[in-house]
This record gives C-alpha cells, structure tokens and sequence, in this order.
C-alpha cells in the first residue's frame, strides 16, 4: 500500500499554550506541572458563571508576524502563524529552496476568527457598514489559517482545512495522506481562539463548563469531583515530511504518523455504543500496532462524568484494566477545541523524545482508579515507543498512533 512506502513524519513542532509561548516554554511547565488556566482577562468575565481560561500569554504581534498582517488576522491566525514559524524553523527546512506546489497545507479549525467577528460586528451595529473592515470577508472563515499560512511561505501544493474538535488529528492525518501520494512536505496543524464574550455564550449555551471558581479544582477529568471542563486558546503546528526525504536531509524526527482511525456515535437513543472503542481499535489496526504495545495513552478527557466513564471503559475494554498509562496534560491548559488534540501531539512528539510521561494535575480522587493507570501529579520516566492520542467531538471520535522512529 502506498501509506506503507510512503511514511509520514514529524520533524518540526511549533506551539503555543497558555503555559508556554514556544515549544520549550511549554514542555517545561508540562513536566512541572505549571498550569496556564486563571481568571479572564481578555473581556470581563464577571456577568458570565464560568470566569475560567486558559489563555496564551500577552506576546507583541507585531514582532512575531508582519505589520501588514495585523489589522487582517484575527487572535487564532495570528497564533498560527507564530506556531508554523516555529515549526518550519525547527524541522530546518528551506521552503525557499523546494518548488512550492510540492509543499502542502492542512490546519484544524473550530470556531473560526470569533473574536475578529465580534469586533466588527460591534462596528456595525454602533456605527454602520461603512465602519466595518472589508477584511472580516474572510478572517472569521474556518480555512482562513491555511490560506494564510499557503501565502506567507509561498507555497501552493495541496491544501485543506477540517473543521471540529477532532480537526487537530483530522489535519494531520489528512497530511499522512497526502504524504502517501507523493508529497514531500506538508505544513499541518490546529490553533483556535475564542476568548470573546461572543465565543464565550456560544459554549455557555452548551451547559458543559465547569463554573467552579478555584482554578486547580474546576477542570478535573477522570474526578469524583469533575464538574465540566474549561477552554482554553492555541494549539501547535507541524511540518510533516516523507520519511525518505527527511532521511536524505539528515534530519531526525520525532515520531511517525504510524495510525488513524474516526468514527462516528449513533444517534442519540440507540442501543449501540459510541464509536471511540472502535476508533481506538482501528488506528491500532491501521498503524501495525497490538495493545500491549502501547506506551501510553493521550485522554480526550472531557471533564464530565459521563463522558469520562465512557471513555475510561473503550480505552479498559482494548487495552485491559491498568493495563497502559493514560495522562491529560490538557488539565493545565484548559481544552483548546480544534487546537488541543494537535497540542497532544506535540505532547507526545515531545514525550517520545525525552522519554517522560506528562502528568495530569489537579486530579487527587480518580473515579476510575481501578480501570486507568492514571498519571497524576508527577511525570513518569519511561520508554515511550508508541503512542495513542484521542479525541472526540459532537458525534464524532478521532484516534491517532505515533510511533518512535
């Protein structure tokens, strides 16, 4: 098969978390167990039951990204950019120097440009259309970060963009793909943002948020105290190469994007379970990979009850009780929508090369203490080889291998 010839890796990572605006910063205050999640600065939280986020530090735009780019872009594509920067720069890549239609483009996106949206749409309302920016034509649209991306590195080979809270594996297994197929290098991703008060009702309307007000008991998945889960904004950015090319620039990756699988739910008030154990199962199938040889698992780790037990039992019923650690760093950096399953990828990448197991934080009463081996408090040293990631949406269940290369 073709994704056998042709295998997909990560050589470069970019990042940015409320807990660290570069890839560094933020494996650092993994490990320690620094959280990014306190009260909300971006708007005044006060009329609003949830006061909780985690947002990415303050950080001057206009030297990260140029001048020109500022008044078109809103928080999310900034960040993207910023991260994609990163990414390029640490894979070593000379974009420059590759024909650009051999170069591809895939991000993840949530929620779109919301708080450009709320701002214009603000104009509108108080002073009329005259006020409002032509460039909200596109800065609140869903492919926005793609385009943007494709046109600052000059490249203009196949592009895409998912949208959902799975688009952060979606992007890069629709990258994997499109390394199957003969392209060299893939810049792929998801970052999204919606610290505004617009976003902010959308998610409220849910009922799902955590309106506990202590920042270090609020988002506690896997808790006989979890009461919801906090958002956060940023996420991380990859190039992705074909493994052969990447060993003909001398270049070391991170791991392999060995497996992917996505399923979707039934409808509500069906017999059959959800489709996160079959996803589990079909990325392992796909990747060449047995349970038993799972270093550990990445949690989706919604925060709700339900939902965890849910999740606990698909990861119990593959894997066996106890049988594979399972973290949630996103504890620290509230979840991301589209933005936190590519930041576990980071994660992982990043777990693989220093051989650490992040911890997840806050949690002191794990509900299913019997069934996961959570890692709580305190990193745990250890091989890390192979590697599940999950995460589930409206309906819908993504899963993601990578393994050591």
């Amino acid at each position: 098969m073709a994704s056998r010839l042709r295998r997909a890796v990560i050589t470069g990572i970019g990042v940015v978390a409320p807990n660290g605006f570069d890839t560094d910063e933020y494996w650092d205050a993994v490990l320690h167990g620094r959280s990014g999640i306190d009260r909300i600065t971006r708007f005044d939280p006060a009329q609003y039951p949830v006061k909780l986020a985690g947002e990415v530090p303050d950080y001057d735009v206009r030297r990260r990204i140029p001048g020109r780019l500022v008044p078109q872009t809103d928080q999310a594509t900034r960040l993207a950019l910023i991260a994609m920067d990163a990414a390029v720069s640490d894979s070593a890549l000379e974009l420059a120097a590759m024909p650009g239609d051999q170069v591809g483009v895939v991000t993840g996106m949530s929620v779109g440009g919301l708080e450009y949206s709320q701002r214009e749409l603000e104009k509108l309302w108080r002073f009329g259309g005259d006020h409002v920016s032509a460039y909200l034509s596109f800065s609140w649209f869903y492919a926005v970060n793609t385009g943007q991306i494709s046109i600052r590195h000059g490249v203009y080979g196949p592009g895409g963009v998912l949208t959902g809270q799975t688009s952060g594996l979606d992007a890069i297994a629709h990258a994997r793909r499109y390394v199957a197929e003969g392209l060299p290098v893939v810049m792929c991703g998801a970052v999204d943002s919606a610290m505004c008060p617009l976003g902010w009702v959308i998610e409220l309307a849910a009922g799902r948020m955590s309106t506990v007000a202590d920042p270090t008991r609020a988002y506690l998945p896997f808790d006989t105290a979890a009461s919801g889960y906090l958002l956060g904004e940023g996420g991380a950015m990859f190039t992705v190469e074909d493994a052969e090319h990447a060993r003909d620039r001398g270049v070391r990756p991170y791991g392999e994007v060995a497996g992917y699988a996505t399923t979707f739910d039934p409808r509500p008030g069906a017999t059959r379970e959800p489709g996160l154990r079959r996803a589990i199962e079909s990325a392992l199938t796909d990747a060449g990979v047995t349970p038993g040889e799972v270093d550990v698992v990445f949690a989706d780790a919604a925060g709700i009850a339900e939902l965890d037990r849910a999740e606990a039992a698909a990861i119990t019923h593959v894997f066996g009780p106890r049988a594979v650690p399972v973290t949630a760093p996103k504890t620290m950096t509230g979840r991301l929508y589209a933005g936190g399953p590519a930041l576990d990828v980071a994660t992982v990448s990043l777990s693989m090369r220093h051989g650490v197991i992040p911890p997840t934080v806050n949690v002191t009463d794990p509900v299913r203490s019997d069934q996961l081996d959570l890692v709580c408090g305190e990193p745990r040293e250890t091989t890390v080889s192979t590697a599940l990631m999950l995460s589930r949406g409206e309906g819908v269940n993504s899963a993601m291998v990578l393994t050591a290369m």
